[in-house]
């Protein structure tokens, strides 16, 4: 019943300040064969990116301390990292939004709360794991 993902061992990131948020992409994540870091705020995923090289990595907009845009843009600014997909999350679906996120250079936009589907899908397609089609 369960699917093997077409990219196995990928690891993706998920950066939230939600537990929940954090829970439900942890669960559709692994439940489709990815493996999952999680991280509570910008200065927790830095720490953990530099250990364990995410190849995607999801990150919310509104965090305390670091947000999602200035981590984003951290994450684009290194030498090692520049090419890691970052996908922005947000509750917040606007135009603004969106735009300053490509600005700092974010991939995609996904908005909360997002379905099993669209998390998957999202991977997907700036992983190339799907790339059969």
């Amino acid at each position: 019943m369960t699917t093997t993902p077409q990219a196995p061992g990928l690891k993706i990131m998920v950066i939230d300040d939600s537990s929940t948020i954090r829970r439900s992409a942890e669960i559709f994540l692994t439940q489709a064969g990815y493996q999952v870091l999680l991280a509570e705020d910008g200065f927790d995923a830095l720490a953990k990116i530099n250990d364990h090289h995410p190849d995607l990595v999801f990150c919310d907009i509104l965090m305390p301390r670091l947000d999602g845009y200035q981590t984003c843009a951290l994450i684009k600014k290194s030498a090692k990292f520049h090419a890691t997909p970052v996908l922005m999350l947000s509750s917040k679906d606007g135009l603004f939004d969106r735009a300053r996120g490509a600005m700092v250079g974010s991939s995609a936009y996904l908005t909360k709360p997002f379905t099993k589907d669209s998390l998957l899908a999202a991977v997907r397609e700036h992983t190339g794991a799907a790339a059969g089609a």
